[in-house]
């Protein structure tokens, strides 16, 4: 019930925002003209605890603070970029946080950065990628923005489990000109029976797709900030910030729109049906 209340609540605040131009930012209503709109759709599922859960939107905060960030997304010719912020978890609806905001200043990046510092930490059951990647599609599809860049970026611990297939999913995304990003978020603790190993891999080769479309894997929770950072920055200008964290990965020639033999790249074998194989072994349904 919290979570149906307080996604009617959240859904007609995205409709006021975007009719009455009430976006969280100092952009003017009437120029929705930006370099780029990007989802960040964050996975708030039950298999990380609330301490990670807030370290994740932690590393976000401190995203929209810093200065490297900032500056990329000042940088492209409308100098400004639109962002909303999601959290998904199961096959049901999305929590967005932050509805369409325009960012294009250093004062409206942290204005972002604060409302999301003020939000509460959340959790969902399962994981359902494809669910959030449909739902962030719908967000971009439907906004009165302008751009020439659409991108979705996609953090998460676990493979899908739960919705539609993950394949499905995706294309149906890459079809309408989005570009998905992924954050595999891969930690050191011991495996439960809804993991998979090589979640790299798997949001590499499952999830992600587009142009230029890559990975940023996690393997700890001090890289976490970092990490994102260095996602951001590299998703809205293209530029490759702190290169000691995690090495970024860019998608399979499959999912870029490459043909493999054009290429002559090696197949790495992912069952992009591994999450609901896991959860179906659990409770006895076959895989």
């Amino acid at each position: 019930m919290r979570a149906a209340s307080r996604w009617l609540g959240v859904a007609a605040t995205v409709v006021l925002g975007i009719f009455a131009g009430a976006d969280r930012s100092v952009g003017q209503p009437s120029s929705r003209t930006v370099d780029l709109e990007l989802v960040l759709a964050v996975d708030v599922s039950q298999s990380m605890d609330r301490e990670e859960h807030a370290l994740q939107k932690g590393g976000y905060v401190e995203a929209f603070r810093n200065k490297d960030v900032i500056n990329a997304l000042m940088s492209g010719p409308q100098g400004k970029i639109a962002v909303t912020y999601m959290e998904w978890g199961g096959d049901f609806p999305v929590e967005v946080l932050i509805p369409w905001t325009i960012i294009d200043s250093e004062k409206s990046a942290h204005a972002f950065a604060d409302t999301l510092d003020n939000e509460p930490v959340n959790s969902m059951e399962r994981t359902s990628i494809s669910n959030a990647l449909f739902s962030a599609a719908d967000l971009i599809e439907r906004n009165d923005i302008i751009s020439h860049r659409k991108v979705i970026d996609v953090s998460g611990d676990g493979a899908n489990n739960a919705g539609p297939p993950i394949e499905q999913a995706r294309d149906a995304v890459l079809k309408k000109g989005i570009v998905i990003n992924g954050l595999p978020i891969m930690l050191n603790k011991p495996m439960q029976f809804y993991d998979i190993p090589h979640l790299d891999r798997y949001y590499k080769n499952c999830v992600i797709g587009g142009p230029a479309a890559f990975i940023a894997p996690v393997f700890s929770l001090d890289q976490l900030a970092a990490t994102i950072r260095k996602k951001l920055v590299l998703e809205i200008a293209g530029r490759e910030v702190e290169p000691g964290t995690a090495p970024v990965q860019f998608a399979s020639a499959a999912t870029a729109g490459v043909s493999r033999v054009q290429l002559k790249l090696p197949t790495e074998k992912t069952d992009c049906f591994a999450g609901e194989k896991a959860i179906g072994s659990r409770f006895g349904f076959p895989g």
